[in-house]
């Protein structure tokens, strides 16, 4: 794996047409986002301010890539009932869709005959993936740069078949 991967705001700065993120996960354990959670679970309050400081960067990022001509797409394929983590996510997904991202839930049960690439990605005009690597607790791992031509076309593929089945977020039933 290389010592220095681009992050996610470098790749999507870099962006001319798309940029797709696929999420396969129930649980993400970052450290970044725990003690939010954890408050959440305890008071039921959630930080969806989009000037916040914690969400300022990503809409920013976002925006302008929006504003630039690229669409940004977001799926996440979840197990039912889901998680109080994806409960989580859920409720704070609309600072998302405030920034200009689309974002849309597909039920596993309806994954099942998609052939899905091993690993969350981001595809960045359909060329380059950024895998992200966790541990079985949700913790990151590691990410890894790629512009191999058939795995780009999985992930490509893959996204496709998830987008066009999965659900859009202001229609997603928590279950």
């Amino acid at each position: 794996m290389p010592s220095t991967v681009p992050t996610i705001a470098e790749l999507i700065g870099g962006c001319t047409r798309s940029a797709v993120h696929l999420e396969m996960r129930d649980q993400y354990g970052t450290a970044a986002e725990a003690e939010d959670f954890q408050a959440w679970l305890e008071t039921g309050r959630l930080d969806t301010d989009p000037s916040s400081p914690d969400w300022e960067p990503w809409v920013s990022l976002v925006s302008q890539a929006i504003a630039r001509g690229v669409s940004v797409r977001r799926a996440r394929i979840v197990s039912e009932p889901v998680t109080e983590y994806i409960r989580y996510e859920h409720a704070s997904t609309g600072v998302n869709v405030h920034a200009g991202e689309e974002v849309r839930w597909l039920p596993r049960r309806r994954a099942s005959d998609i052939a899905l690439p091993g690993n969350d990605f981001w595809l960045f005009d359909d060329q380059v993936i950024r895998w992200g690597y966790f541990s079985g607790d949700g913790a990151v791992v590691g990410h890894e740069v790629s512009e191999d031509p058939a795995a780009a076309k999985l992930c490509s593929e893959a996204f496709d078949a998830v987008w066009n089945r999965a659900i859009p977020h202001d229609q997603y039933q928590i279950r």
